[in-house]
């Protein structure tokens, strides 16, 4: 596998896989949308404001922000946990965050956690530091894990808040805080940042972004009508065109060419059960290959 690897990155002049699912934020395309959002973040840990809000549609590059954002504060050394399982009750989260801020408690004991954290953020604060508490997948807590997190945030002094709150999540979590009962806590919620797919200029300047990241300042790889339709089939969320160009890489290098076409799209696309706005029934011919003499440089209408 390590062999192949290697042969896929030397056939193409890659130092690293361009298209790679992880969220590394050596990878982060700063499009103007993510920099805001990294821009809010960061300032509302620097400002101490409390609750800040990020959103967005599955695989638009939130995780890959927090990813930003927990670097930024290794490098600051401020503390912070990360609570990325949010199907928890009410006494697990408080374990969690016992856990991730290494408090020296009786771990399962809600009058011990908190007492241990309310003194870890004053001695944070006497050193001009903060804590940070980032929660992901959030619209998927609890109201009376919503309710405990609303409690945390009354935590703060004359300079501000003592813990600075980030709570992630897909558009749901929007529509939750939208309820009568959460609206303390909405109150509360001082940033708010909302995420979209990508449009066409933005997937092309992406895909050529990572492209370059991996070793490759000149791509070759997609021509401008294959990147219009990846967009349009990816419908422009990040997560997918990574996936997408990761298998058209992977079925250029094994038909040994170093340039992607439609039929490999059409292949792709239907190895991934992909699905998007007019695409033809399954099993159809594609509108590609219409002309079963078509050479694989079909031009897109």
């Amino acid at each position: 596998m390590k062999q192949s690897a290697s042969l896929y990155r030397a056939f193409f002049g890659f130092s690293d896989d361009p298209f790679s699912l992880s969220p590394d934020p050596a990878f982060l395309y700063h499009s103007r949308q993510h920099d805001e959002a990294l821009s809010n973040l960061l300032y509302g840990v620097q400002g101490r404001k409390g609750f800040i809000v990020l959103t967005g549609e599955v695989g638009t590059g939130k995780t890959t922000l927090l990813e930003c954002l927990r670097d930024y504060l290794y490098e600051q050394a401020v503390e912070f946990a990360f609570i990325f399982n949010s199907r928890i009750t009410s006494g697990e989260f408080l374990e969690l965050l016992a856990y991730d801020f290494d408090l020296r408690c009786e771990r399962t004991s809600k009058t011990e956690v908190l007492m241990a954290l309310s003194q870890m953020l004053l001695s944070q604060a006497e050193k001009g530091s903060t804590a940070v508490l980032i929660v992901d997948e959030a619209h998927n807590l609890e109201w009376e894990v919503l309710e405990e997190i609303r409690l945390l945030g009354n935590l703060e002094n004359r300079r501000g808040k003592l813990l600075q709150i980030i709570l992630a999540g897909q558009p749901e979590l929007d529509r939750k805080l939208d309820s009568p009962n959460l609206r303390n806590l909405k109150q509360r919620i001082v940033l708010r940042t909302n995420l979209i797919p990508f449009s066409e200029s933005d997937t092309a300047a992406y895909i050529t972004s990572r492209l370059e990241k991996a070793g490759m300042p000149l791509q070759t790889v997609f021509p401008p009508e294959l990147i219009l339709e990846i967009h349009r089939r990816t419908q422009g969320i990040p997560r997918v065109i990574n996936a997408v160009c990761d298998n058209l890489l992977l079925t250029a290098f094994a038909d040994a060419t170093k340039m992607a076409d439609a039929e490999m799209l059409d292949a792709v696309c239907d190895d991934m059960r992909l699905e998007w706005p007019g695409r033809h029934a399954r099993g159809a011919r594609s509108r590609y290959s219409e002309d079963p003499l078509a050479a694989r440089t079909t031009s897109f209408d």
